[in-house]
């Protein structure tokens, strides 16, 4: 099976602060991607290690791939972590990135988490179907001129039940202005 986009959405977001760890192109792992990143968080339970340094409760609790780059394609980087409120302190051995108040364009990818269909062109995907229904206009401006934010929320029920085919549905959000 290709993915199916299955719903795309406006949601609103307050001022966030980002808390994880940033990534570059040069910590991909040998098939292009943030698995290795991914393992060691889960294997590791940084997640509950990370809500519970911090006194502010998460603004979702979904774990969140949050990535940033330059309209140029250059400067990309990839955040593994959680969305807090804009005044949560940020413990010792973690980064952040403070978001401001925004629209959020949100699709959901349904397919195979095995394969890898979900990830990558899903999110290209993603993007023309917001541009089909109008929320197109995404923000350029985020932490600094000319940056894009969006992101994957691997929420607790879509991302971890599969369908009776198999598949999950993963989340894609993109920093929209309207």
């Amino acid at each position: 099976m290709s993915i199916e986009i299955t719903k795309v959405y406006k949601e609103h977001f307050p001022a966030l602060r980002f808390i994880g760890t940033c990534y570059t192109n040069e910590d991909r792992d040998s098939a292009g991607g943030f698995g290795k990143q991914w393992d060691e968080w889960m294997n590791n339970d940084r997640f509950s290690k990370l809500k519970a340094a911090i006194l502010s409760a998460p603004f979702d609790e979904s774990p969140i791939g949050l990535m940033t780059m330059h309209g140029d394609m250059t400067g990309f980087t990839y955040w593994i972590g959680l969305f807090f409120p804009a005044d949560a302190a940020v413990p010792e051995g973690y980064a952040s990135i403070d978001l401001p108040e925004s629209n959020i364009g949100v699709g959901w990818v349904c397919g195979k988490e095995e394969n890898g269909e979900i990830y990558g062109d899903a999110h290209g995907e993603v993007c023309k179907k917001l541009d089909e229904d109008g929320f197109n206009s995404f923000r350029n401006d985020i932490t600094g001129e000319n940056t894009y934010c969006f992101f994957e929320r691997y929420h607790s029920l879509r991302f971890t039940q599969k369908d009776a085919n198999g598949n999950v549905t993963l989340d894609y959000g993109n920093y929209i202005f309207k």
